[in-house]
């Protein structure tokens, strides 16, 4: 009982960035590393106009296959770019369309009435990274938005992507200095957070900052942990198992998901799981003393004594005063 209301109560901060780490608070004299400032105003992807050789880049797509895509009227560039033919955000759409449709074999005079139907449909949505994603039902390819579901074409075609995830590989891909402005964003709603995320009375606030900072920058590992230490505070594991989980599969060695992610097996009486994880923490941060702590006693509670002792140990010597140091002495 008592360890649980230690967990509960603490809250793990972490500075962001290279040369960052976890911390006891956010202000006390340490500078974060911010990520570096952009020259020049970044442009927009939705807005945005692409060259060719962008879309070559981005799609992996050859400009031969292009020209041909251009050529046969599946997509053909709708906008133009300093007295030049370009390409438009929907047409990246259409023709991230058509890439997928033609790799699973679908014929060229299909793939062009898919698209075809597809660009028809997308004046419609008028917020496409929030309302639109092109799925299908295992029988027809299917756009569904905010506003409804619109068939482009029948047939037995599979397709299945997120706006948003192509949104962002234009922002890892070809425009690297809005991802900085959207990572320093990210940063910025992350340190509000953190500085609420301890208090009740503020913690939705929290959860609403984390949330924006994520939205933000969907690899800011450390904002999935902090938000599952909400989650886990409000008696949700399972929702904080998912974000913990989430921020491993972004960051694997982070100390802090790995060291929560086994308090949350070990709570629930699955200590073989939880050594893993503490182990991977203690790897990652040697001075970890917690992890040592919970570790010794998923030892323990798998009757594996011996192997708990240099655990107990470790919590001692660097918590020779703590809180918990006599249940730890007691065990030796």
């Amino acid at each position: 009982m008592g360890r649980r209301k230690r967990r509960d109560e603490k809250v793990i901060h972490v500075v962001f960035g290279p040369g960052g780490g976890r911390v006891d608070s956010l202000d006390r004299g340490a500078k974060a590393s911010e990520p570096e400032t952009p020259s020049g105003t970044p442009r927009e992807p939705l807005t945005d106009l692409f060259t060719r050789a962008e879309i070559s880049r981005l799609l992996a797509l050859s400009t031969t296959r292009l020209r041909t895509l251009d050529k046969a009227g599946v997509v053909t560039p709708s906008g133009r770019r300093r007295g030049k033919r370009a390409y438009t955000f929907a047409d990246l759409i259409a023709l991230r369309t058509a890439k997928t449709l033609l790799e699973r074999n679908v014929r060229l005079r299909d793939v062009t009435r898919a698209v075809g139907a597809l660009k028809r449909t997308l004046p419609r949505v008028t917020r496409p990274l929030a309302e639109l994603r092109i799925v299908s039902d295992g029988q027809r390819v299917v756009v569904r938005t905010a506003d409804g579901a619109f068939e482009p074409l029948t047939g037995q075609m599979v397709l299945d992507f997120d706006v948003r995830a192509l949104r962002d590989d234009v922002v890892r891909v070809l425009r690297p200095s809005a991802g900085r402005e959207r990572a320093r964003t990210a940063y910025e709603l992350y340190l509000r957070a953190s500085a609420l995320d301890e208090d009740p009375s503020t913690m939705d606030e929290a959860e609403s900052l984390y949330l924006q900072a994520i939205d933000h920058d969907p690899w800011l590992a450390i904002a999935y942990t902090n938000l599952g230490n909400i989650r886990f505070r409000r008696h949700d594991a399972d929702g904080a198992e998912e974000l913990y989980r989430k921020a491993l599969e972004i960051d694997s060695r982070q100390p802090e998901a790995q060291y929560n992610l086994g308090y949350v097996m070990l709570e629930r009486g699955n200590p073989e799981l939880a050594i893993p994880l503490f182990h991977g923490a203690l790897e990652s941060d040697s001075k970890f003393s917690d992890a040592y702590f919970n570790l010794a006693m998923a030892y323990e509670q798998l009757g594996e004594t011996q192997k708990a002792r240099p655990y107990w140990k470790s919590y001692i010597a660097l918590e020779p005063s703590g809180t918990w140091t006599e249940i730890a002495r007691r065990h030796l």
